[in-house]
């Protein structure tokens, strides 16, 4: 199992007793931002680089559209990726190794996407400005 596998069967494991039916498509939803966050630190990160080595390779209407396609291939491969028979199997991994595994607090695992997102901007707006 890797780290997003770990993230979403926490998120899962958490809703699961609480909101019984929707437990699965919250830990999807929450998986997708996760991946949409690093998605956009990473597109930022390389818009900056290209912005300083004068290069137009992409402009920022396209760079947008490719994001938000990005974002719903990312959704549909996590919906079928965590709602079938992976899922079940990875669950019985992580049960039967359940005392070796950790469970993050829920509130640490809605942090991630949340501080992701909030370096995100601070590293744009702090480069943007020496940039110019």
């Amino acid at each position: 199992m890797n780290l997003f596998d770990r993230l979403f069967f926490n998120v899962f494991n958490y809703y699961r007793f609480r909101k019984n039916r929707k437990a699965n498509r919250i830990a999807i939803i929450y998986i997708t931002i996760v991946h949409c966050t690093l998605l956009l630190f990473s597109g930022i990160c390389i818009a900056l680089f290209l912005d300083a080595m004068n290069s137009n390779t992409l402009s920022s209407n396209k760079a947008w559209t490719l994001f938000i396609m990005t974002s719903i291939f990312l959704y549909f491969k996590n919906w079928i990726q965590y709602s079938g028979k992976k899922r079940k199997v990875l669950n019985a991994k992580s049960l039967s190794k359940q005392k070796s595994t950790q469970n993050y607090p829920i509130i640490l695992l809605w942090l991630l996407p949340i501080g992701t997102l909030a370096v995100s901007i601070i590293f744009y707006t702090s480069i943007k400005s020496l940039l110019e």
